[in-house]
């Protein structure tokens, strides 16, 4: 099964009118600089010894804390890690996944020309700073 893919401004919609929770998969320092508001954040990639590897617990992580029923839009930087997370939970037997390609800044061309806008340049709804119960050490900690 293929993850649909939507626009920043679709994701909004979808979570006000359907309930959808958004899932930003970036890092930690990431998710603290600016993040869709009611965001929760479970790393798909943490950093390791040679730059970013896989987060091994992505997956426990999240069926820790949500129920495979949740419908899930899936979002990180520009569209690229929120795809492998999305096929990851697409794959694990979550039924509503839709994935967020422009994530939270946008999607640029070779050149660094913005050819989709993102979360942020949206101006939609947004947090900044740490999140006590939305973060990843809180959602760890839950599924430990």
């Amino acid at each position: 099964m293929s993850v649909a893919r939507i626009s920043a401004r679709e994701a909004h919609e979808k979570m006000i009118a359907e309930g959808y929770v958004y899932l930003d998969v970036r890092t930690e320092g990431e998710f603290e600089g600016g993040r869709p508001a009611g965001a929760f954040n479970v790393p798909v990639a943490v950093a390791g010894r040679g730059g970013m590897v896989a987060n091994e617990d992505f997956l426990a992580v999240v069926t820790a804390n949500f129920a495979i029923g949740t419908r899930f839009v899936v979002g990180c930087q520009s569209g690229v890690r929120s795809q492998r997370a999305s096929a990851m939970l697409d794959d694990a037997g979550f039924e509503a996944v839709l994935e967020q390609r422009a994530g939270w800044g946008g999607v640029k061309d070779p050149f660094g020309r913005l050819i989709e806008k993102g979360w942020s340049a949206e101006s939609l709804p947004s947090a900044f700073g740490p999140d006590p119960e939305r973060g990843y050490a809180a959602l760890r900690a839950k599924a430990k």
